[in-house]
């Protein structure tokens, strides 16, 4: 590929446009021009990068002539109709929502753990897991390393800012409200988020679990191409802003033990342990907020299964969850 591609952001003025475009930046992403793509209302806004001012285009079908990488974060509809088209004028497609996760002929990647699968994508689609799998997987790679993974069991504390700015605001909104002593309004969630737990992260399926809760699953399987793996996950949404923290038991094939888990997260590029319980030492999402790597902590033998650990980690589902990943995977195609 051009070593300087011509890149687009589809989605540009949303949280993650946003983080895409930061990226590129302090990663001295090398760009060849850059556009900016939003919908009709966006359009015509100005946009810093690099100490000049861009303007936010409208996203249209004609949109990628000349287009190498088109980064998209614009919602599942909007990468349904328009990365085909995209693909098709010879763009590689990086997305971030979930429309071409599970497609056989979509690469699904994360680049810490499966950096060849990005140079296999016979659609020109590439697809960005879901944040809470990317941060969970992240903790769990290195040990599938040196034990071999064979079942998960999870629970999320999911930030407000998963839902967008309007979680952040409602949140916001909310805290004020129960501290004056005047009435709750609920707009983004079902129940109130403020100074509450909400054990549900989008719709319910057929088996009793979120589509979210699935995709821990389903996502996990393809990127470690364990088919066979096993995955049960709780997904709760928590009064934090930013950064998401999982709880996770993991059984592995192998006999485990704390001091070789431990030294597996050594010079791994990514995450990094943050655990000395006795001092006070273990992750939370302030920790990871608007940095580039997850934590983990709290690792202990877990006593009710045998060859299983039990860990926490943290990281910030706007960046690695989400902007850092896709612009990694730009970063492979460029520099191979």
């Amino acid at each position: 590929m051009n070593q300087a591609p011509h890149v687009a952001i589809v989605g540009a003025t949303g949280a993650v446009g946003v983080e895409i475009l930061s990226c590129l930046e302090t990663r001295n992403f090398p760009v060849g021009s850059l556009k900016l793509l939003a919908s009709a209302r966006s359009a015509g806004k100005q946009v810093a990068f690099r100490g000049k001012m861009l303007t936010v285009e409208e996203l249209t079908e004609k949109s990628f002539d000349g287009v190498d990488i088109a980064l998209f974060s614009a919602g599942g509809g909007i990468s349904l109709k328009f990365a085909p088209i995209a693909a098709a004028a010879g763009c590689v497609v990086i997305d971030n929502s979930s429309a071409f996760r599970q497609e056989p002929d979509v690469p699904l990647v994360v680049p810490e753990i499966n950096p060849e699968a990005a140079f296999n994508h016979p659609r020109n689609i590439i697809a960005n897991p879901n944040c809470t799998t990317i941060i969970t997987l992240m903790a769990l790679f290195p040990l599938h390393q040196r034990f071999g993974l064979k079942t998960v069991i999870a629970s999320s504390y999911q930030a407000v800012s998963g839902s967008g700015q309007h979680g952040i605001a409602e949140l916001e909104t909310q805290v004020r409200a129960v501290v004056d002593g005047h009435p709750v309004v609920k707009n983004v969630y079902p129940h109130q988020i403020a100074f509450n737990l909400l054990p549900q992260i989008d719709s319910f399926t057929e088996n009793g679990y979120t589509k979210e809760e699935l995709k821990m699953l389903n996502e996990g399987r393809k990127i470690l191409s364990l088919p066979e793996l096993k995955v049960t996950c709780t997904c709760v949404r928590v009064p934090v802003y930013r950064s998401h923290s999982i709880s996770v038991t993991a059984q592995f094939e192998k006999p485990v033990d704390l001091e070789t888990a431990r030294s597996a997260y050594e010079g791994k590029p990514g995450v990094a342990l943050m655990d000395n319980p006795a001092e006070g030492v273990w992750p939370t999402p302030l920790d990871s907020t608007n940095g580039d790597t997850c934590y983990v902590g709290r690792m202990r033998m877990d006593m009710a299964i045998d060859n299983a650990l039990t860990l926490w980690v943290v990281g910030d589902q706007v960046r690695k969850g989400a902007a850092l990943n896709a612009v990694q995977i730009a970063e492979l195609l460029v520099n191979r």
